[in-house]
């Protein structure tokens, strides 16, 4: 055995501990930093060594190639939903019903002994299984219900909960999430073999700082936020693309079981998750072991004083019978089974001023209110600012400054208005007004159309369509040259910063980046940019002036242009000045009625039509800026700066066809989208349906076959009630995607 070969089986030993040392058992034996490296090393040696490939190795974690689509699979015994109460009285008659049914003949005044023996003090949470336990309490956290299927001692399979009888396979997910073990090892000597075949329920969530960081980096782009870590966690999971999901840092936590080989594995829900856990599975460490009802209400009022400082969301505790006997001999509705119930707290609800409104414009130019307030204590933290969505909601809520408002945390995270309180407001309370120019450029500001033609002032949003504005530059510089767009290696966001600190090179449009040559001499004058850096740097970016057409488009921050629109109107036209000779109609030929498109000279079907990604609604904003002055100004630009308006992607007219549908519940049906959807980007949602054979279009008609409609749905929604076109809310639509 070699020197690296002994290296490689050491790291990946060494990682694999560190990850349970984490997870598992909240006992880090290494920094993230270090973690990191040594992961950095591993890589390096197993792209020396491919013979010593492993699927296993800690190095897989960060995700492979992205799957075509989702397999249904059925859950060898259904994962179903649990009752939920909210208040003390809801638990007593639980305990109540759960001791009726173990000793049916004791009167309801008897029932406590008979499974929650007389009131003492709730022990300390902990694994710990004394001899009288009779039921748990663990918090209910606020994630994504996944099962996990072990063979072997091996990840077998991962599936979502679903309809609770079948649900998705999702391996390529769960092999990406680190907080999962891929092959299980107990850690004590004399422990009992692992089950041939051990599955394990549990949620995955995204922790609170995880979440935090993820909607920082999209309000520096101008995206919406998330509003919740559960439906950010569930969006992740549906997304084909594995390394996405190593990218968002998710967690995981066990707390219940499916299918187990062995009987004897465990008799009771805390040795069930005292063994798992000597396996490697993380479990929750705030479990609380009652033996009676009042234990149980002490139990749920005191992690009601610790939650809060958790790092991640929960919403209740659940409560449970401990014994799995016990469990068998209660048995279930068709719903759900009779031995558990979740206890869910309130969302806590304060009042505060709202001082101002500050307009902030982001990376697209999109404008959003922000709320200024008092200070206030909200779950947990103070809360000062709070975002106001859009202008629409600022006005159907009719939120004036001065006004006395109401906040909440959506899912405990995000600072949400959620009202005005009336009779509180001053005489003096000003209307919040959308800002006629940019804040930031006093350029022209393009309002977004209102949900409902029946309230025009209720409008989505505003947006900046200067896309030099200064407050949207620099995130726009770093997006171009971002590795999916022109690809400008050594032109990152510290790079871009110090050249714009320095002041002396201008950098303010994307052109200027292809004149930078033009000052290589002041380059090497700023500190840290030795002349190795600057020439590696020029050279990148001569290289970029290359790339071709789709890669400009991609690059630029249009709004409704990402990476895919960009790369299929770079199929359909040879050049910029091709695209720019376009009609709307060209940009927009799937849309088209069939008198329309024969005229133009297209297949009567639309599915025989090309595809631009662009459709009614979307074509015509695309045409507009295209030809607004400050578009051309910026291709001219870049077009005299060198940089190749060509397409490399060019598909003759008559090789331009759709891609034959896939087989599934979506396959062939004409979808829209509508609303704030929370789980997913609009963008993501349409590539995932348009993946497993949807076709999504921007404008409702009879050809309809669905509307998908998140918060603030309007106009399109109603037209679809008008047409009688089925209509989902997300929650369906996610179930959908389970069991597609």
């Amino acid at each position: 055995m070699t020197a690296e070969t002994r290296r490689i089986l050491e790291l990946r030993e060494l990682l694999t501990r560190a990850n349970r040392a984490y997870y598992a058992d909240a006992h880090p034996i290494m920094s993230d930093p270090e973690f990191d490296k040594l992961l950095a090393e591993l890589a390096a040696l197993e792209a020396k060594h491919p013979d010593l490939a492993d699927p296993d190795s800690p190095t897989a974690r960060v995700g492979g190639e992205p799957i075509k689509g989702f397999t249904t699979v059925k859950h060898a015994h259904p994962m179903l939903s649990i009752d939920n109460t909210y208040d003390e009285q809801g638990v007593r008659d639980w305990t109540d019903r759960i001791s009726r049914a173990l000793d049916p003949k004791k009167s309801k005044a008897e029932t406590g002994p008979s499974l929650f023996s007389d009131p003492s003090p709730p022990s300390p949470p902990g694994p710990s299984t004394p001899p009288a336990l009779l039921s748990c309490c663990d918090p209910k956290i606020d994630g994504v219900a996944l099962s996990l299927r072990y063979e072997r001692g091996r990840l077998a399979r991962a599936v979502t909960r679903g309809d609770g009888e079948k649900g998705d396979d999702v391996t390529h997910a769960a092999r990406a999430i680190r907080a999962i073990p891929v092959v299980l090892t107990a850690t004590e000597k004399k422990a009992a073999p692992v089950p041939d075949v051990l599955e394990v329920r549990g949620e995955v969530y995204m922790t609170l700082k995880e979440f935090e960081k993820l909607n920082k980096q999209r309000e520096e782009e101008g995206e919406d936020l998330f509003l919740n870590p559960r439906n950010t966690t569930a969006g992740t999971l549906k997304n084909l693309d594995p390394k996405l999901v190593a990218s968002r840092n998710l967690s995981f936590c066990a707390h219940g079981r499916g299918e187990i080989s062995d009987p004897g594995f465990a008799a009771s829900h805390s040795d069930f998750l005292t063994r798992i856990k000597s396996l490697g599975i993380p479990v929750t460490p705030h479990l609380y072991t009652c033996t009676g009802v009042e234990e149980i209400l002490a139990a749920i009022a005191d992690f009601d004083t610790k939650r809060r400082t958790l790092p991640y969301a929960t919403d209740g505790m659940v409560v449970r019978v401990n014994s799995f006997e016990q469990q068998a001999a209660l048995g279930r509705t068709s719903k759900s089974p009779r031995w558990i119930v979740a206890f869910k707290y309130p969302p806590d609800r304060v009042m505060t001023k709202l001082l101002d409104v500050l307009h902030q414009v982001g990376k697209t130019g999109k404008i959003t209110p922000r709320a200024v307030m008092e200070p206030v204590l909200v779950a947990g933290s103070v809360v000062k600012h709070a975002t106001l969505h859009n202008y629409g909601q600022v006005r159907q809520k009719d939120i004036r400054i001065g006004d006395t408002v109401e906040i909440e945390k959506a899912g405990e995270i995000i600072p949400y208005v959620v009202g005005v309180v009336l009779d509180k407001r001053p005489k003096n309370a000003k209307p919040i007004v959308a800002p006629d120019t940019c804040p930031e450029c006093q350029g022209t500001v393009e309002p977004e159309p209102p949900e409902s033609l029946e309230r025009p002032e209720f409008e989505t949003g505003r947006r900046c369509i200067n896309p030099e504005c200064p407050a949207q530059i620099y995130e726009k510089l770093v997006w171009f040259c971002g590795r999916k767009q022109m690809d400008i290696e050594g032109l990152g966001e510290k790079t871009i910063s110090q050249i714009r600190a320095d002041g002396r090179i201008p950098l303010n449009t994307f052109a200027d980046i292809f004149h930078l040559k033009d000052h290589r001499v002041t380059l090497l004058e700023i500190e840290r940019m030795g002349e190795k850096k600057v020439d590696n740097l020029l050279a990148g970016i001569e290289a970029a002036k290359s790339q071709g057409l789709a890669r400009v488009l991609a690059g630029m921050g249009i709004r409704h242009v990402g990476d895919t629109t960009a790369k299929l109107l770079s199929r359909n036209f040879k050049d910029y000045d091709d695209l720019m000779s376009a009609s709307v109609e060209n940009l927009m030929p799937k849309a088209l009625g069939k008198s329309e498109a024969i005229a133009l000279g297209y297949a009567e079907s639309p599915a025989d039509r090309p595809e631009t990604g662009l459709g009614r609604e979307t074509a015509p904003i695309i045409h507009a800026y295209l030809h607004s002055p400050v578009a051309k100004h910026t291709f001219a630009a870049l077009r005299d700066a060198g940089v190749d308006l060509t397409s490399k992607d060019y598909r003759p007219p008559t090789s331009a066809r759709a891609t034959p549908a896939a087989s599934g519940p979506f396959a062939g049906k004409k979808i829209v989208l509508t609303g704030t959807l929370e789980a997913f980007d609009r963008t993501a949602l349409t590539q995932l349906l348009e993946s497993l054979g949807a076709r999504v279009s921007g404008s409702v008609s009879s050809k309809t076959d669905l509307v998908i409609a998140g918060r603030e749905a309007g106009s399109k929604l109603d037209k679809a009630r008008e047409l009688n076109i089925e209509v989902w809310d997300e929650q369906r639509l996610l179930q959908a995607l389970d069991r597609s």
